[in-house]
């Protein structure tokens, strides 16, 4: 199939032809994903958005499968989805109820261990902690996702907090330039960089040293299960750090390294329209040692 022989333009939005190699570029190495995260993570790629900012989430998903049906592309099957107009709740239970007060050193209750959440009641209990106790609350991750409930093992296995890794930002400076790419290089390279976008020790877990743990043990686990989840090799780990709540601290002791600040503008704002929020720490963490040549390179 070649590039003349497919529709570039649909709902209004013209695509160039280096656009219409990302979206395929997108879909084969996230073929994990749903069809309607693939459409909000293209949608996120190339800022096509409603003119009150919100994701054209539908008319990309069209796109989708108009370019499959003219062969440039292959969508994942179909899957089962929530009504249209359904809303996400954080729900309020007994099992997110405070729980008895943990406090020493982590060794005293290891080992620490990550598991990925599975199955509708642990999805629900892990958006019920994230929305009772993280400050952001819950939020539902665009594009592709990986969540961990963390466990200690002693005085009994009980969860003490929550993780989670997501498709990246668009653009932010400080990463960057860190990297060293270009706008084309980051267009095809980006999906190789994982957010780390919620972390949560629950308040009444006072474990000396245990956040940097997690963080060390997390980085050597996503490698491997974003891998295995969306055939994607991530080289490199992004988080924002609110620096007017919190030092970051746990971040650099697991050796992230801090690479400067974003410019207080939205996450995904190609286009300068949002300035005013508070500006972030940016930290990162490479996974091989030469992440950011071969971002550069590949």
């Amino acid at each position: 199939m070649q590039l003349e022989d497919i529709p570039h333009s649909f709902a209004g939005r013209e695509f160039a032809s280096e656009e219409l190699e990302l979206i395929r570029e997108v879909v084969e190495s996230c073929s994990g994903i749903s069809r309607t995260e693939l459409a909000k993570t293209v949608c996120e790629l190339l800022d096509w958005r409603r003119a009150n900012g919100s994701l054209r989430g539908l008319e990309c998903g069209e796109f989708l499968e108009r370019l499959e049906r003219c062969g440039w592309l292959r969508l994942p099957a179909r899957r089962k989805r929530r009504p249209f107009g359904s809303r996400t709740r954080v729900p309020v239970t007994g099992s997110g109820e405070p729980g008895v007060k943990l406090e020493g050193s982590v060794g005293q209750f290891g080992p620490i261990v990550l598991t990925q959440v599975r199955g509708e009641e642990e999805s629900l209990l892990f958006r019920e902690l994230l929305g009772r106790y993280h400050y952001l609350g819950y939020a539902v991750a665009y594009g592709a996702q990986l969540r961990y409930f963390l466990y200690v093992s002693q005085p009994q296995r009980q969860v003490v907090g929550c993780l989670r890794f997501s498709s990246p930002a668009w653009r932010m400076s400080a990463r960057d330039r860190w990297i060293g790419w270009d706008d084309a290089t980051r267009g095809r390279n980006l999906q190789q960089v994982v957010t780390n976008s919620r972390f949560l020790i629950l308040p009444w877990v006072r474990i000396k040293n245990l956040a940097s743990r997690v963080l060390a043990q997390a980085a050597r686990q996503v490698r491997v299960d974003w891998r295995a989840r969306y055939g994607v090799e991530p080289l490199l780990l992004e988080t924002l750090v609110d620096q007017e709540r919190f030092s970051g601290s746990c971040y650099r002791a697991a050796n992230w390294i801090e690479v400067g600040v974003t410019s207080g503008r939205g996450r995904m704002d190609r286009d300068h329209q949002r300035h005013g929020l508070s500006p972030k720490r940016v930290l990162v963490y490479p996974l091989v040692g030469d992440a950011a040549r071969r971002l550069r390179e590949i």
